[in-house]
């Protein structure tokens, strides 16, 4: 299959799908993109019921062209990343890995125009998030979550009002930023810098107010991710985590515990924001991204410190903020149930905990004058004591 070939395919998959978020290839199966979380199989009038070996290490070569250093990590640890572009079509980001003795490969598509934070109906909070000035602000979620596009909002809405100099180190370049207030230096790795430590490293010297670390990957680039909270940068990053506890305990728990101390003392003070996302079947087709938002305060602080304990959980104390625009998964699943944009189901089935939903749910139930139960027909036996007495 040649680089022509592969286009035409890709055109073709975009044409039948405009909305695909990844196109996948895979030795078994036919053609598939993801749609609204489900794959689905395209262009099947090629004939191609099922990719060969042969087939897909032909794209993969075609994807990863004359670049050694994705050829050598593909060979030495088994998978590679790298962006592609379409010309006139899209721009993807891709990941090659090896399974089974073959190649798959997975293409995500990426938005060629950043969306504003009222496009995407995100939560308020997150202008007062752009206007931080220095500390670290995580983003987290499962992999396809909206991290990426998040971010980029909120860098577009740093970009609308400060005169700032932005430096990102990406895997690979998503958004592209044109520069308006603020000043951008878009970094992809491979090309421009060859870990995120290193390029970290050297962005410090690079004279940045904001810095945008592509993910946390390791110990190192934490650590100098946190010196540069501490030095007055404002350094946003992502993780695979699913809320803020765990992203607290994934990151204490890149560490010995000799310095466990020492970087619990380093988090608290640093720590400006946690926003973890996920993204759920939306009514009438589509997601929604619902959202759990930690900031600081004391309370977050002396949990960090001393770690979580009963009344002192991460969970309680974001409850406990609600009115300052911090809120839980279930929160957000609530809201969303009352805005129409979930079902019931749906918000049950992705609940943090259930009960906790269930009840805000049947209490808009009960606003609406809907049932809240579908127990009917019951009354009360006045013969049920003289019956048992007999």
């Amino acid at each position: 299959m040649r680089r022509r070939e592969l286009e035409h395919i890709l055109t073709k998959m975009i044409m039948e799908y405009p909305h695909l978020s990844d196109c996948n290839f895979t030795v078994g199966k036919t053609l598939q993109a993801e749609v609204d979380g489900e794959l689905k199989e395209v262009y099947k009038d090629l004939g191609i019921l099922q990719l060969t070996p042969f087939q897909t290490e032909t794209i993969a070569l075609n994807l990863i062209g004359s670049d050694k250093r994705n050829i050598l990590n593909l060979l030495k640890h088994g998978s590679c990343d790298l962006s592609y572009h379409l010309a006139g079509r899209a721009r993807f980001r891709v990941n090659i890995f090896s399974q089974r003795g073959t190649f798959s490969i997975v293409m995500r598509q990426l938005p060629t125009r950043i969306p504003t934070i009222e496009e995407l109906r995100l939560p308020e909070i997150f202008r007062e998030i752009a206007k931080e000035k220095n500390g670290i602000v995580f983003v987290t979620g499962a992999t396809g979550s909206g991290k990426t596009t998040s971010l980029a909002c909120i860098l577009d809405e740093i970009n609308n009002y400060f005169p700032v100099h932005i430096v990102t180190l990406e895997d690979p370049v998503e958004y592209v930023h044109e520069h308006r207030k603020a000043t951008f230096n878009q970094r992809e790795l491979g090309l421009d810098f060859d870990s995120f430590a290193n390029g970290l490293r050297a962005a410090l010297r690079q004279a940045p107010k904001v810095i945008l670390v592509g993910e946390m990957r390791d110990r190192e680039t934490v650590e100098i991710g946190l010196s540069a909270a501490e030095t007055g940068h404002l350094v946003f990053t992502t993780l695979h985590t699913i809320d803020a506890g765990q992203t607290i305990n994934r990151i204490i728990g890149m560490f010995d515990t000799d310095e466990e101390q020492i970087i619990r003392i380093r988090l608290a003070d640093s720590l400006k924001w946690i926003v973890s996302q996920r993204l759920v079947p939306r009514v009438g087709g589509g997601r929604v991204a619902v959202f759990e938002i930690m900031g600081t305060n004391l309370r977050v602080k002396e949990s960090i410190l001393h770690g979580e304990s009963e009344g002192k959980t991460f969970y309680e104390i974001i409850e406990s903020r609600e009115p300052f625009g911090w809120c839980t998964f279930d929160m957000s699943l609530i809201k969303a149930y009352e805005e129409g944009l979930v079902t019931e189901e749906t918000a049950l089935a992705y609940a943090s905990k259930r009960a906790i939903v269930k009840r805000g749910i049947d209490w808009i139930k009960a606003q609406r004058g809907e049932k809240t139960t579908d127990i009917e027909g019951l009354r009360i036996d006045h013969d049920y004591r003289r019956k048992i007495q007999n």
